[in-house]
């Protein structure tokens, strides 16, 4: 295991060495975070934004040098296998932990119930909902409410519930919260079921390639037709589509006005 860039390690004790050596016994994931568990030890990691895992077959001769692209991080193994972990753009978010428990990581300890876990049924869902006073997209994302869900989900999710990301997650009314949560599974199920058994290297395109309106501004939408709409926030953007989400009216860009609601 050699990281590449110092910005990616965000433990020390134990060190990096330690998890040489040892047989892999588990995979898990803590909403975002993936975890790599080998005879004790785990070796944990959250791509952010930029990050990526890349797997290889062969890994390439030699050691990679720091500061030259995009690489954070070289896993191999003894069969000649591994993985990079890389990082494009200036803000270095992609981080490494190597734990002897998971939850010794703030941002694993802080995670909220799993939106796809056997007990995570409607009546847990609004409850988490009945005391939200912020906007829907927010709630959504907010990993210490409900983890796993990003920018991307989020936009799928209140597309396919017919719901405008700034409506107030506490104003929901019993039926809006029974399709809200129907919504949250079924578009998660699915994204589950279409990258199951890709490599690793195909995930991204997959990923795309199945989104209705993330990342689509200005194409039609899949199920009626308008253009969908992007609201720009000062490092990121929502997607949505006014006449199945908010009555045909647009939402005012953060970026020129005040938002419409």
């Amino acid at each position: 295991m050699l990281p590449v860039a110092i910005s990616v390690l965000k433990t020390y004790d134990p060190p990096v060495t330690a998890f040489e050596g040892r047989e892999v016994t588990a995979v898990r994931r803590y909403g975002k975070f993936l975890d790599i568990e080998a005879d004790g030890l785990h070796f944990v990691t959250h791509l952010a934004r930029a990050g990526w895992l890349h797997w290889k077959d062969t890994l390439p001769d030699g050691l990679p040098r720091p500061g030259k692209g995009p690489l954070a991080l070289r896993v191999a193994l003894e069969t000649g296998e591994g993985f990079d972990l890389t990082e494009a753009g200036t803000q270095k978010r992609l981080a490494v932990y190597v734990v002897r428990d998971p939850a010794e990581i703030p941002g694993v300890a802080r995670l909220g119930p799993d939106p796809l876990a056997a007990d995570f049924d409607e009546e847990r869902f609004a409850r988490l909902l009945a005391n939200e006073r912020r906007q829907l997209k927010g709630a959504l994302r907010d990993q210490s409410l409900i983890a796993g869900v990003g920018n991307a989900y989020s936009d799928e999710i209140l597309h396919a519930a017919k719901m405008s990301p700034f409506k107030i997650a506490a104003s929901l009314s019993p039926e809006e919260t029974t399709r809200l949560y129907e919504a949250l599974r079924t578009t998660l199920t699915e994204a589950v079921e279409r990258s199951h058994g890709l490599a690793a290297g195909r995930l991204k395109a997959e990923k795309k390639s199945g989104l209705r309106v993330h990342g689509r501004a200005g194409e039609p939408c899949p199920v009626c037709g308008d253009t969908i709409r992007e609201v720009s926030f000062s490092d990121s953007s929502l997607q949505y589509c006014p006449t199945c989400q908010t009555g045909g009216k647009p939402l005012a860009d953060r970026r020129l006005s005040r938002l419409l609601k």
